[in-house]
């Protein structure tokens, strides 16, 4: 991964390596922007220049290179470190440098776990930055959402985040930078990395993902920034087809007040998986989005649903409106919070459910 690999992001790629030609490399810097921005691919770009590039950086097996990163304890009960995923997190970076917490959970075997970076991890992070440098120049760590280290491990790396060793560098990557620990942040250097332009995506879609222009456009007009979404809008139309057939099937229920079949619906939206729900959440909220956009009558300029929600949209769209679509997004944001905060999924999509009924009808 070198700079002229990332997508976009001229500024920010001319900063840091203005600040590496200079000799002003700062020992703990925070890289900060939304999933698919290019955060994590500018930080192994950076991480391998500081190391001297060479086939072991590229395959980022190089021994002056570390990785933190949320994990889950595997079964046994014993503690569990990021070493004991380094080769599924490797695989991952290596073939998906553009990704989300999603695609790291499938390519961990993560489930419904709730990952972190446990306290533990902090005894790692101290003896391997101990060490001498192997190749007698720069050590890096590069930690993935610091926003979801333990706080005792947080607390424990302190001192060595303000006063490392020589030529050891902390790279961060965080998705939700408020979310990190204020002793953490006030110690790094915060570059803040923007979301990428839709003619950045559309570029890339078609230069190095052989999209169709027609396709790559539509793709990057909703995507919103996030290259990781895009590509997965490319690889995984078989489960946005699946949400749009769950989706069409609550708004129907919904209209004709089916409550014993809403109850079974709920019961199988809340067993597709905590990550899968909360696409399927995001991917509701867009929807609607599209749906009260679609009655100001500007579809080609404003709306970026495919032709199956087009069509969908030109019967349901007049059922979102001024009168209820604030009432929906806020209850869908509750449901996002609810699974997040690990609530039953099952009563979480039964009473959203249950609360369309009265929103639908409010037209």
């Amino acid at each position: 991964m070198t700079f002229d690999d990332i997508i976009g992001q001229e500024d920010v790629k001319r900063r840091l390596l203005d600040e590496y030609e200079q000799g002003r490399v700062p020992h703990a810097l925070m890289l900060c922007g939304v999933e698919g921005c290019g955060a994590m691919p500018i930080a192994l770009a950076y991480a391998q220049m500081l190391l001297g590039g060479g086939v072991m950086a590229e395959k980022l097996q190089h021994p002056d290179l570390h990785f933190v990163f949320p994990i889950y304890k595997k079964t046994g009960g014993k503690d569990s470190y990021c070493d004991d995923f380094v080769r599924e997190w490797r695989e991952l970076l290596l073939t998906k440098p553009y990704f989300g917490m999603s695609e790291w959970m499938n390519m961990a075997g993560a489930e419904n776990q709730q990952l972190i970076i446990y306290a533990n991890e902090s005894e790692a992070i101290l003896r391997k930055l101990s060490l001498k440098s192997s190749q007698g120049g720069y050590k890096v760590m590069v930690v993935w959402l610091p926003e979801k280290m333990h706080v005792t491990c947080a607390n424990k790396i302190l001192k060595l985040l303000e006063e490392p060793p020589a030529q050891t560098v902390f790279l961060l990557v965080s998705e939700q930078p408020d979310q990190v620990l204020q002793t953490i942040r006030s110690r790094t250097q915060m570059v803040q990395v923007p979301r990428l332009t839709e003619e950045d995506v559309r570029e890339a879609l078609v230069s190095r993902y052989a999209v169709q222009e027609a396709d790559a456009r539509r793709i990057a007009r909703s995507c919103g920034g996030n290259m990781a979404q895009a590509l997965r809008t490319i690889t995984y139309n078989s489960e946005s087809e699946y949400f749009f057939e769950l989706f069409v099937e609550l708004m129907r229920l919904s209209y004709v007040r089916r409550v014993k079949e809403m109850k079974v619906w709920s019961e199988k939206v809340a067993g597709m998986g905590r990550e899968r729900v909360k696409a399927f959440l995001e991917y509701c909220q867009r929807m609607l989005r599209e749906n009260f956009i679609y009655n100001f009558g500007r579809q080609s300029e404003l709306n970026y649903m495919n032709e199956q929600e087009v069509e969908f949209a030109v019967r349901f769209a007049p059922y979102i409106n001024e009168r209820n679509v604030i009432g929906i997004m806020n209850e869908l944001s509750l449901a996002q919070r609810d699974i997040a905060q690990n609530t039953n999924a099952k009563i979480v999509f039964f009473d959203f459910a249950l609360k369309m009924i009265v929103l639908i009808k409010n037209r």
